[in-house]
């Protein structure tokens, strides 16, 4: 196939599919489900110009809904069809598949400029899809949530940001926040990434096999950089566009006295460390087609006494973190409804001793996730990137696997893929996983004792 159609080619199947399943699941559960029955009325309200009505029970900023009005909107004006058409519930759900489709998109335009436009057109178009089809996010391309148009969002800023435009990608970001307001973490992320490429370009930092030894000297050669008034300069000036959204969301929470708007009872923050380690777990289960190797694992387990050092040091602190800093969310014990309910509770209640066995193991994820960014990124970059997943991800108390997309799409567009067999083994997990999610979803509903409404499973 040739290298212009390759991927309208792939990007069609794609659509095709996405909508048949957007069909089946509509049929399946045509009345709003879970958080759907506050987005989807609030949406309807804005469809029907009531912009000053809001639910309380909704805790992000309205973003989804003003882009759903801006997209179906005009139908009522060009269609002359009625509001309650124009923003019914198929509709409005809708409006999440233009965004999965726009993360196809935008992902295999990121990739091509991450690892080069040189690489084999077909592995490029097929790596994009299968990352957009990661399950938790390809899931509720299918419901009235936030997740892919925050993902389209953040996504469209990283873009921007890594081809150096930073004026809309800080507008970008400031959509993101609209839909999610813990985007304002990639946002800085951006900033960060912007700051180290400024750096890199003029001074590579003295690589050294201690990974410890080789951040030192990462930020001395950031500091040393800076203390040149016009490199400090440079970098402000590139750096101001994600400082003002920064600035802005500060006197946001400053005035809203929170980051939640709306309910806030549920999501109330905390210093939650075990949820860095479910996501290095999460990570590695959904790359694990990449990063799980014989040659890895000798390489882990290869014995050096400073690595073992470190590793001791990584066991031992795990070890406080998970002892000290557990916390366990009502919902996750109470919604039968979600995975995280199953993995809980047969997985962590089996035993009070489990959530320390398995402390190797998170030491393990944790070095294969950055042992894989070593190949394409720098250390300071690894550092940037560590620090923004700790403080988006430390703060919740609930253990929510969608809190991870974003940070997950992040670290996976710059795993360098080289194999087929590889990648077609991912997507395959992808498209099983997808699967098995939506016949559950469609063809398993159950009834709670108390309640003669039928309850769906769903991530």
């Amino acid at each position: 196939m040739a290298a212009g159609r390759t991927f309208p080619a792939v990007l069609s199947a794609f659509v095709v599919v996405s909508v048949a399943i957007s069909a089946r699941i509509h049929r399946a559960r045509p009345t709003p489900y879970m958080d759907e029955i506050f987005h989807i009325p609030q949406a309807q309200k804005y469809c029907q110009g009531k912009f000053t009505e809001w639910d309380p029970m909704i805790t992000t900023l309205p973003g989804l809904y003003l882009a759903s009005v801006g997209l179906l909107k005009p139908a009522v004006l060009l269609a002359g069809v009625k509001v309650s058409v124009a923003c019914s519930t198929l509709l409005l759900r809708a409006t999440n598949v233009l965004f999965a489709v726009g993360n196809v998109y935008l992902l295999w335009a990121i990739l091509r400029k991450i690892h080069g436009q040189t690489t084999d057109p077909l592995l490029q178009c097929l790596n994009a899809v299968t990352i957009a089809s990661l399950p938790v996010l390809y899931f509720f391309t299918f419901l009235y949530y936030t997740d892919p148009g925050s993902t389209f969002f953040t996504l469209f800023m990283y873009l921007l940001c890594c081809h150096g435009n930073h004026v809309l990608a800080a507008m970008m970001g400031f959509m993101a926040v609209m839909f999610r307001q813990t985007n304002i973490v990639w946002i800085v992320f951006c900033a960060g990434v912007t700051a180290v490429n400024l750096v890199e370009r003029k001074h590579q930092p003295k690589q050294d096999p201690n990974v410890l030894v080789t951040l030192y000297n990462s930020i001395r050669t950031v500091l040393q950089y800076l203390a040149t008034v016009s490199h400090f300069a440079k970098v402000i000036l590139a750096l101001l566009p994600y400082a003002m959204q920064v600035v802005v969301f500060g006197v946001f929470v400053y005035a809203n006295e929170g980051i939640v708007v709306g309910d806030r009872t549920s999501h109330e923050a905390c210093l939650h460390f075990p949820q860095l380690f479910y996501f290095f777990s999460f990570a590695f289960v959904f790359s694990f087609p990449h990063v799980l190797s014989l040659s890895q694992v000798s390489q882990f387990l290869k014995y050096d006494k400073k690595k073992m050092a470190l590793l001791l040091f990584l066991l031992v602190l795990s070890y406080v973190l998970v002892d000290r800093f557990t916390y366990v969310h009502p919902y996750l014990l109470a919604d039968n409804r979600h995975y995280t309910f199953y993995v809980w509770q047969r997985v962590f209640q089996r035993h009070p001793l489990v959530k320390y066995v398995v402390l190797p193991g998170y030491v393990y994820c944790g070095w294969s996730m950055f042992h894989q960014l070593g190949k394409t990124r720098s250390p300071l970059w690894q550092l940037v990137f560590f620090v923004c997943v700790l403080v988006a991800t430390v703060p919740q108390k609930l253990l929510e696997f969608r809190y991870f997309i974003v940070p997950y799409l992040l670290y996976r567009v710059h795993v360098q893929v080289t194999c087929y067999y590889r990648l077609l083994a991912e997507l395959i997990l992808y498209t099983t996983i997808n699967a098995v999610t939506i016949y559950l979803f469609v063809e398993k509903p159950f009834l709670w004792p108390d309640s003669s409404e039928q309850q769906h499973f769903m991530w």
